[in-house]
């Protein structure tokens, strides 16, 4: 049987980021607001330079210990550093049923070979 290849709609919305990826961008702002090196960060969380460098970049899903500890690091607290994310997300999120209503409406394509 033959793939489906969809056609890239551009009037469709992007689709919703992902936590991590939030997460690591907020890391790196405080980071950088304090004017801090990588190095400086995670010796004071307690993790690989390496490490914290993969988490800012949104390659690592930490847990919830690593997340606080690399959030005490940066002098902030667990809930401040998941409610900025969290609100970073909403303002980002677009609901699943606008991205089908809009396909829907713009008429998206695929062919099958």
């Amino acid at each position: 049987m033959a793939d489906m290849i969809a056609f890239p709609d551009r009037s469709t919305p992007s689709p919703e980021p992902l936590w991590r990826h939030l997460l690591g961008d907020q890391l790196r702002r405080r980071r950088h607001d304090n004017a801090e090196t990588l190095g400086e960060t995670a010796a004071r969380a307690g993790v690989s330079p390496q490490y914290l460098s993969e988490v800012e970049r949104g390659l690592k899903e930490p847990s919830s210990e690593m997340i606080a500890a690399i959030a005490g690091a940066l002098d902030t607290t667990l809930v401040e550093l998941t409610s900025s994310v969290a609100d970073e997300l909403r303002a980002a999120s677009v609901p699943a049923s606008a991205a089908v209503s809009a396909s829907a409406r713009h008429g998206a394509f695929a062919l099958a070979a």
